[in-house]
């Protein structure tokens, strides 16, 4: 399989925040096109997340998606990773590519990273679509025995070692679990740009992130995606992310966790949906397939 075209990425530099990478599809149709902000998920990059849905989204908006700190070529650190940090990148993109409010997608991770952006920076989100994901992950008990410490000091180690031995390390380590699946080398070679300390840092933020407090006062139009058969992030936390927001709108599809890339057939025409019911606009046409 050749790699997937994808709009054009760049470096881009966050003032006072690092360098992280984004493509963008511009502004070619007009510069009134709304513009979507994508979010991935925890362990992927742009890239894998949405290459299945940019085609479906480019001729009706501007879209964005960046790779989150840790992750691909996202910011790289040396402070712990934190899922604030990831919105307030999220806000600084926003501001450096003069995108005014943007709807804010998020995937898996990428939903509380959304979350949080409308929270720290509402000036920033004019809507959110928040797609396989939930306002709380797992019981924070479940993270706070032998799993997190060992989490934690593991990620401690590695991010110790230099630059150069991790992304060996990150390499060997796609390379080998790639070996007995299909996995194309494009894919491949997106993995081995993670990140590991950052990537197991991430893991624990997510067990440790609860929205349940304050989600309700969400006050933009949202839509969720509620991927009805995922494995990775129950159904019922899902629905009940969708039930606590007022006036968001359920998209579910018959799908697992990664049904934006195995399952896009059922998955990209609900994130069309989605991203149009985030703006208030009627839900597109499909024509009947023969």
């Amino acid at each position: 399989m050749e790699p997937p075209k994808l709009p054009p990425g760049n470096a881009v530099d966050l003032v006072g925040r690092g360098q992280t990478w984004a493509y963008d599809s511009g502004r070619a149709g007009g510069p009134e096109r709304p513009a979507l902000l994508l979010l991935h998920g925890w362990t992927s990059t742009a890239a894998l997340n949405w290459y299945q849905g940019f085609p479906a989204l480019t001729d009706d908006y501007r879209v964005v998606a960046m790779d989150n700190r840790g992750h691909g070529r996202g910011i790289r650190s040396r402070a712990p990773f934190r899922l604030e940090d990831c919105a307030d990148d999220a806000a600084a993109l926003v501001r450096t590519l003069g995108l005014g409010p943007v709807t804010a997608v998020g995937y898996s991770m990428g939903g509380p990273i959304a979350q949080l952006l409308w929270r720290r920076h509402p000036e920033a989100v004019d809507g959110l679509v928040l797609c396989a994901t939930a306002a709380r992950f797992s019981a924070r008990a479940e993270m706070g025995g032998p799993l997190g410490t060992l989490g934690l000091g593991a990620s401690m180690a590695l991010s110790l070692l230099p630059e150069n031995v991790r992304r060996q390390g990150m390499s060997l380590a796609s390379r080998n679990w790639a070996s007995n699946r299909e996995v194309v080398e494009w894919a491949i070679k997106e993995w081995e740009r993670n990140d590991p300390a950052a990537l197991i840092q991430a893991g624990l933020a997510l067990g440790r992130f609860d929205s349940t407090g304050w989600i309700g006062e969400l006050d933009v139009p949202t839509a969720v995606v509620v991927t009805a058969l995922d494995m990775t992030v129950s159904p019922r936390r899902q629905w009940n992310l969708a039930r606590s927001i007022p006036g968001a709108v359920a998209f579910p599809i018959q799908g697992d966790h990664r049904a934006c890339v195995e399952q896009a057939r059922l998955f990209v025409p609900a994130l069309r949906a989605a991203c149009r019911a985030a703006q208030r606009l009627p839900a597109p046409v499909v024509e009947p397939t023969a």
